[in-house]
């Protein structure tokens, strides 16, 4: 049987939401602690960041701390993608039952880093997520391609090439266990 994106997908949220419960928060912290490492590498001042889902990646610590020295964003939910509002409490539930801050006026569309979910990533290191499009959608619009770090709750990887052209590329991946880094793009 040929392994599809829609196949894959399916592997994928059926292995994180099978790892175990019990160590979630561990799994969290080390996710977190590299994170923030190679936040601080990198030195970017404006970072999309995202809110979680109860089976993805919490990476709220890493958000708070670089909150202090950065210029942070989250998604707002706009029909069929999102647009980039400034992180700032108080946090709403949206019908996908996301939190997210607060309409803005601004238009904003450059950032330095993006911190994007992933289900799984094919062996370009494109994003398999859950189906709808939306971070496509988004980066289709960015006035310039911000250096791209997945997060995973758990690695979901196959060196197969399933994704289609305008899926999004990382520059790194990172799960609790796993650092892979992209060999395309130069910084």
């Amino acid at each position: 049987m040929t392994l599809t994106k829609p196949i894959f997908r399916k592997e994928c949220l059926k292995k994180i939401k099978n790892a175990p419960k019990h160590n979630k928060f561990y799994r969290d912290a080390a996710l977190n602690l590299k994170l923030t490492k190679e936040l601080k590498k990198l030195k970017g001042k404006k970072i999309l960041f995202y809110y979680s889902l109860p089976f993805e990646a919490s990476v709220v610590k890493t958000l708070q701390k670089m909150r202090k020295n950065c210029e942070i964003y989250v998604p707002f939910m706009q029909g069929e993608s999102f647009k980039m509002v400034p992180f700032r409490l108080p946090l709403k539930q949206n019908e996908f039952c996301i939190f997210e801050a607060g309409n803005t006026l601004r238009n904003i569309n450059n950032i330095d880093i993006a911190i994007v979910p992933a289900v799984g990533v094919d062996g370009n290191l494109q994003r398999i997520g859950f189906g709808k499009g939306m971070y496509d959608r988004f980066f289709e619009k960015l006035q310039r391609r911000p250096y791209t770090i997945f997060v995973q709750p758990v690695f979901c990887y196959t060196n197969k090439f399933i994704c289609d052209s305008y899926d999004v590329t990382c520059d790194l991946l990172l799960t609790p266990r796993v650092r892979l880094k992209s060999k395309n793009r130069k910084n």
